[in-house]
């Protein structure tokens, strides 16, 4: 058996390696989440560029949150990067969850996502 970080990247890549063959040039959303806060990023691959993005972190959340490690925190990110995707011209992404499952906090920022108008 491997380690935990060994497994954590072995999900990842497989993830990530199975959004590319079905992304038909659709931008990402990719998401990442620490034991303290959560980041969330709408990424252009073809161009390599970051279109969106949005974490616990930025002063206007930071203020009004309770901790930047709950579900209601990861749904304000959500709604945030919605947006500002949508701001942007985005309007379709496909949802790269990382090695994480899709539970709790990264739900939650999905979830909000799709209500601030992204379609994934």
């Amino acid at each position: 058996m491997g380690t935990q970080s060994t497994l954590f990247n072995r999900r990842k890549s497989r993830v990530r390696r199975a959004l590319k063959a079905r992304a038909a040039g659709r931008p990402r959303l990719s998401v990442h989440r620490s034991s303290k806060h959560i980041y969330a990023q709408v990424i252009d691959d073809v161009a390599g560029k970051t279109v969106a993005a949005a974490s616990t972190l930025e002063k206007d959340l930071k203020g009004n949150l309770k901790t930047g490690a709950d579900a209601a925190a990861a749904a304000a990110v959500g709604k945030l990067l919605g947006e500002r995707a949508v701001a942007a011209g985005v309007k379709e992404v496909i949802f790269d969850r990382g090695g994480y499952l899709y539970h709790g906090r990264v739900k939650a920022l999905a979830d909000a996502a799709r209500e601030a108008g992204l379609d994934f």
